[in-house]
């Protein structure tokens, strides 16, 4: 009996955190959409890094530019995603962006905190929503143990002020209240939703302050004393997706390091 192919849609999967997460599931043998902004070339080395780790000939490594922030690119990536694969199994909200630049609270401008918010806080949540209608309206059977899912990727940020990019601590504090709320809403229908909040992570978006992140690992801020990378929340999403957490809907899972963590 031939197996069917659990299809994942993942925001901002070219790459950073969103690559790790595709490369992830690819090698648990499931077929990835994977979304992306305007790098058509790093959307092209991921599909072939995960093509060279996939179980089966048959899962598919789908391209598809959107921007998370605009209403109708999320309707496109809906639309293209379901006319290709015909089906979707889990959303893993990860897209997501920096302030352009980092200033002190006093300076954040309206334009940058629209901007974030809207990428960041706007487009996850209704993004969701509009796979959410299509699980409720089609009812599709699932095909990831224990029904759909539905990932937030967030931040230490969503809970650690960072005074100078306010308008990114704001949008991830926002998500985390996403989760719970569309897993309070998802329960009874069997939905599990969980939020990932990564710590310092090893990225695009972390390579102008790496001497100062350097500099605080050394001194202790992480108890693991290492930098995060794309392969621990790739690890993450997969357990999550692969049913290691089927009574935890809601949840917080750190990635951090132990950063987290309340210390004297």
């Amino acid at each position: 009996m031939t197996r069917e192919i659990p299809v994942v849609l993942v925001t901002g999967a070219s790459r950073g955190l969103g690559r790790g997460m595709a490369l992830r599931l690819a090698e648990l043998g499931m077929s990835v959409v994977i979304n992306f902004a305007g790098n058509a070339a790093a959307v092209k080395e991921t599909i072939t890094l995960c093509e060279k780790r996939r179980l089966e000939r048959k899962q598919q490594f789908l391209p598809i530019r959107a921007d998370i922030g605009a209403r109708g690119d999320r309707y496109k990536l809906v639309e293209e995603t379901l006319k290709h694969l015909g089906r979707i199994d889990a959303l893993v909200n990860n897209a997501g962006v920096a302030p352009r630049s980092r200033v002190d609270i006093t300076k954040t401008t309206e334009e940058s905190f629209e901007e974030v918010l809207r990428i960041n806080l706007e487009g996850p949540f209704f993004l969701t929503q509009s796979v959410v209608q299509y699980w409720l309206e089609q009812r599709p059977k699932p095909l990831l143990p224990d029904g759909f899912k539905i990932i937030f990727n967030t931040s230490i940020s969503a809970t650690a002020a960072s005074i100078s990019r306010a308008e990114y601590s704001i949008s991830k504090a926002g998500l985390a209240m996403v989760n719970q709320l569309w897993a309070v809403r998802l329960a009874e229908e069997g939905i599990q939703v969980y939020e990932l909040r990564p710590g310092i992570m090893a990225t695009d978006m972390t390579a102008g302050v790496k001497e100062k992140y350097d500099k605080l690992m050394a001194e202790g801020i992480v108890p693991q004393k290492r930098w995060g990378n794309a392969e621990d929340v790739g690890k993450a999403v997969g357990a999550l997706l692969t049913g290691a957490f089927p009574y935890s809907t809601g949840a917080v899972i750190y990635i951090d390091g132990g950063f987290h963590l309340s210390r004297l």
